[in-house]
């Protein structure tokens, strides 16, 4: 597999976005659009050769860099594109001098859940939801 990171625009994520499963009802451009205006941002694609397979995207929230984003195609995963995207997402927040990263997921996307916790990555708040599967799980990796 010859993976390939490059900076992405809002087009590509929300197409691939639409090749995610898990996302139900994936955000439109508008969305990204009105999260990333006027904050610091890093939108990023994973190729395999001319393919696009993942991305992710993250932004400056309230002082602290937010992990927003992110998905690789099925037929993709295991595969480690997920902890390629992670690894420069992280690297460029630690260039942009933040000290963590945050992000949220929901109880039922277990996966994510693991791989944070795999990665460093702390509990640190949670969002009670009237559907269990729907609480969102917050969670911070202090940068070194």
């Amino acid at each position: 597999m010859k993976l390939h990171i490059k900076e992405g625009t809002i087009a590509q994520v929300v197409a691939l976005s639409n090749q995610i499963d898990e996302f139900v009802s994936p955000h439109g451009a508008l969305e990204y659009e009105n999260r990333l205006a006027n904050v610091p941002h890093n939108i990023l694609v994973a190729y395999e050769g001319e393919e696009p397979v993942g991305f992710k995207v993250g932004y400056e929230r309230d002082g602290y860099f937010y992990s927003w984003m992110g998905g690789v195609r099925k037929e993709w995963r295991r595969k480690g594109v997920a902890q390629t995207l992670a690894n420069r997402q992280e690297e460029w927040a630690r260039q942009q001098g933040y000290t963590s990263v945050t992000f949220k997921t929901r109880n039922r996307l277990k996966p994510m859940l693991l791989f944070g916790l795999r990665n460093g990555f702390n509990i640190v708040g949670f969002e009670e939801r009237e559907d269990i599967g729907e609480n969102r799980i917050l969670l911070r990796k202090e940068l070194r």
